[in-house]
């Protein structure tokens, strides 16, 4: 594979969108299963912080300067925080098995990682300029 095939041409290029996006999927199949008297609590606020991290993510790579992309990419590092203590509150109160808390909890972990790999790079990028 050439260097040029692997350009990030779009958000949808980055590891940290591809995993958020599919822990977007992984919470919207979860939060299917939570009582339906959380519809407008747990379940309406796990979803909207989930959303809210791949696009944060998306958000930040549009913006021109890195100073803006990085505090997109912190907000979408909260959100992720914001799920984790969420996922927490699922587990304990046992709407979600140890098993799929694990394993959603795991995936967060790795988002959570990218993140602070976006955050790091472009860092990087307006100490080197």
């Amino acid at each position: 594979m050439n260097h040029e095939s692997r350009k990030i041409k779009s958000f949808t290029d980055l590891n940290a969108w591809k995993n958020a996006h599919l822990l977007v999927l992984e919470i919207y199949k979860l939060t299917k299963n939570l009582p339906k008297e959380e519809m407008f609590g747990l379940t309406n606020q796990i979803r909207r912080a989930d959303v809210s991290i791949s696009s944060n993510i998306a958000e930040g790579f549009s913006r021109n300067s890195y100073k803006e992309k990085i505090q997109f990419y912190y907000i979408a590092l909260g959100s992720t925080t914001e799920v984790q203590n969420q996922l927490l509150i699922a587990r304990d109160l046992d709407y979600v098995s140890g098993e799929i808390f694990s394993d959603i909890a795991e995936k967060t972990i790795v988002v959570n990682k990218l993140i602070n790999g976006l955050i790091k790079a472009s860092k990087s990028i307006i100490h080197d300029s």
